[in-house]
């Protein structure tokens, strides 16, 4: 970039500021002497115009782009629902919503279940805060990083020479021969699900830990009078005491799951029958050039995420309602 044009791009961010600073300055001027009876309508629009502006910029008119592209080839012409029949008909985009099911499927049920067992555990222990801090200590590591770990412990070297990756390690040390984890199929989606839980357990731990602690002590002593054993009392009091954060839990895993994108990209690409949606969606429309296509998966990514944001907001209603 020459010097002229760093010149040009500062004159257009200085300028773009000092328009959104001429907008801002006379809004507050009209709010000033607007009538008593139409300030709170001018306060209402003064203050949801940037939100409102931002949603439409950055949410609807891409969703309503990427909709109308899903309906054309790579040239931009309309296309009807070609791409969506190339979707359904071709083996490794099957293969692909296939390994997406198998990720959605897996992922929010085995953390909630070991992050809900692990909360349960660790209760009122003595290194509770420790134990907990271990635990969600993988949620501060970004996706891409997780991917790059777990790659090292997948990682495969020749029989004879020294290994460096954990577990064809331990295959060496039990008598086996090391081998290529993240090239053979189907365990290898097994094993990029693995790292996704990692990540995702401590989520689930903290949160249904909070919601463990908010149980009514009065209700499980209560039970434990009725001569209740722990299980019962687990099944009976506490569970049905957290089922809100259950949902909330499953629920918010379920949508990151569906949108892995990061994890896939940095261990295998998407290659040997690994790609999941969102992989795959950046694949045919950065990489093959076929944005049309691209939108088409994006599309079908929308339509799986919306039922379960439709079922949280029923059930935050429902919630609101008993309150």
């Amino acid at each position: 970039m020459t010097t002229a044009d760093l010149i040009g791009k500062i004159i257009q961010v200085v300028g773009g500021l000092a328009i959104f600073a001429a907008i801002v300055g006379l809004l507050f001027f009209f709010l000033d002497k607007a009538p008593k009876r139409g300030k709170d309508w001018v306060q209402l629009v003064v203050f949801l115009a940037p939100a409102l502006i931002l949603v439409l910029l950055g949410l609807i008119y891409p969703a309503i782009r990427t909709s109308l592209l899903a309906f054309t080839n790579n040239q931009g012409d309309f296309n009807g629902i070609d791409n969506f029949v190339w979707m359904f008909t071709q083996p490794a985009i099957l293969s692909t919503l296939l390994n997406t099911v198998i990720w959605v499927l897996l992922v929010p049920t085995v953390s909630t279940i070991v992050g809900l067992a692990y909360a349960v555990f660790i209760d009122k222990s003595r290194g509770e805060k420790f134990f907990k801090a271990l635990v969600f200590m993988p949620m501060a590591i970004s996706m891409v990083g997780a991917g790059i770990i777990w790659k090292f412990v997948y990682d495969y070297r020749q029989s004879g020479d020294e290994q460096i990756g954990l577990l064809n390690q331990i295959v060496i040390w039990f008598g086996g021969e090391p081998v290529q984890w993240l090239q053979t199929s189907p365990i290898n989606t097994f094993l990029l699900i693995i790292v996704m839980i990692w990540i995702q357990t401590g989520f689930a731990m903290v949160v249904l830990s909070a919601a463990i602690k908010a149980v009514p002590m009065e209700q499980l002593e209560a039970a434990e009078i009725d001569g209740t054993n722990a299980w019962q009392r687990f099944t009976n009091v506490t569970l049905p005491g957290i089922r809100g954060s259950l949902v909330v839990v499953i629920t918010t895993i379920s949508i990151a799951t569906l949108k892995v994108f990061d994890i896939v990209r940095t261990m295998t690409a998407g290659n040997f029958n690994t790609s999941v949606i969102a992989n795959e969606m950046y694949t045919q429309a950065f990489r093959a050039a076929e944005p049309g296509r691209g939108s088409a998966l994006a599309l079908v990514l929308f339509v799986l995420v919306l039922p379960i944001v439709i079922y949280n907001i029923r059930l935050m209603k429902q919630q609101r309602e008993i309150r």
